[in-house]
């Protein structure tokens, strides 16, 4: 393959655009009003970066920002993040006392969870701020019906004897359908009404993530966790694009053009030659792959927009590279390659590469692995 001595850098990066982020925490949180807005920046916000994203959601009218687990809230109040914080999945040997002595709000899904918190809470001598979470139908973690009555007793006894908070109750739905996400709901209401009458006094209730937020006004409560749908992609899979919301994707992952080469009809691509040219084409070779969370199994199915147009992936997508058949165009190594973006600019979506490999655009953008570097722009 040709190649150009001193082509541009970087050969591959994730663009990350804080005002999108801004922006779509905005639209969002108008469209759930009144509830309150708690903007998800686990799994390193999605793959965007979670500290530069938590400041961006707050600047966009974020009240809260959500975490999955101790070590990922921690990192953040150690970056100076003071707004409110909870994580809620918790390892089963959990130190939770750094936690609360960095005012992280804790969700609770156990009452062994609960004796831990508060023996945690006394060791430090603080009050932690907990929020209850009632499995209502997902199976996941979360207090089980039948122990409900029994948690929720134990924490307002807590409460009395002063070494508890108790900020919230919350659950997840599975967003299956209409009538099941509703039986969700109801579950969600039995649920506060038996926390009520233990003598629970919640200020949050929350359920909804970004796919109810929208569509399931009965769901919000008094607040909703804005996840995927703050970074630009959308939550339903049903073919509504981040614009039909009113959002701009907010990563772009690209790279540059690393060899070209000429190859005659019949020509195999890489490994298995699962693709031949079927014609003279002109291959270029972008040096991103499975290692920077590339999916394999979108080979020979996804495409990148590379010199004006949207064009084919061919062959098997490799651990450090790929190819794309750009035809006769006048490709030159250095030349950008976009793999998804804001389809506006002509580019695929993270929803398209989704589409291609068989999953959700959540995997493709939370996939992108550490080897690729994120710049950041609109910043202000």
């Amino acid at each position: 393959m040709s190649e150009t001595p001193g082509a541009r850098h970087p050969f591959r990066e994730a663009v990350v655009d804080l005002a999108a982020i801004r922006a779509n925490v905005a639209a969002l949180a108008a469209q759930v009003a009144p509830a309150l807005s708690m903007a998800v920046v686990k799994a390193d916000a999605y793959g965007h970066g979670a500290v530069p994203v938590a400041r961006a959601a707050l600047e966009g009218g974020a009240d809260w920002l959500g975490a999955s687990d101790l070590d990922e809230a921690i990192a953040l109040r150690d970056a100076g993040i003071t707004a409110p914080l909870l994580a809620w999945l918790h390892d089963p040997g959990a130190r939770f006392a750094p936690a609360i002595e960095r005012d992280v709000d804790l969700g609770v899904s156990s009452l062994h969870q609960l004796n831990e918190i508060a023996q945690a809470a006394a060791s430090v001598d603080r009050i932690a701020a907990v929020h209850l979470k009632i499995d209502t139908g997902l199976s996941r973690n979360g207090v089980a019906p039948a122990d409900w009555e029994r948690v929720v007793q134990a924490a307002a006894e807590l409460v009395r004897d002063g070494r508890l908070r108790v900020r919230g109750v919350f659950s997840h739905l599975a967003n299956t359908s209409p009538a099941e996400d509703a039986a969700q709901v109801a579950a969600f209401e039995r649920a506060l009404a038996a926390a009520s009458a233990a003598g629970l006094t919640p200020e949050l209730r929350h359920l909804a993530s970004t796919a109810a937020a929208l569509r399931r006004p009965e769901a919000r409560f008094d607040l909703v966790r804005l996840g995927i749908g703050i970074y630009g992609v959308p939550p339903f899979g049903d073919g509504t694009t981040a614009a039909d919301l009113g959002l701009v994707p907010a990563m772009t992952l690209r790279g540059r053009v690393a060899a070209v080469r000429r190859v005659d009809a019949g020509t195999g691509a890489s490994y298995g030659h699962a693709w031949r040219a079927e014609r003279p084409t002109t291959l270029a070779l972008v040096p991103l792959g499975y290692a920077d969370g590339v999916p394999r199994q979108a080979s020979n199915r996804a495409e990148v927009w590379l010199a004006g147009a949207r064009r084919p992936v061919v062959g098997r997508i490799a651990m450090d590279q790929f190819l794309v058949d750009v035809g006769d165009a006048p490709v030159v190594v250095g030349d950008e390659v976009v793999l998804f973006g804001d389809p506006s600019s002509g580019a695929p979506s993270a929803d398209d590469w989704a589409d291609a490999a068989d999953t959700i655009g959540y995997e493709i953008v939370t996939r992108i692995g550490v080897r690729v570097p994120r710049r950041y722009v609109g910043d202000g």
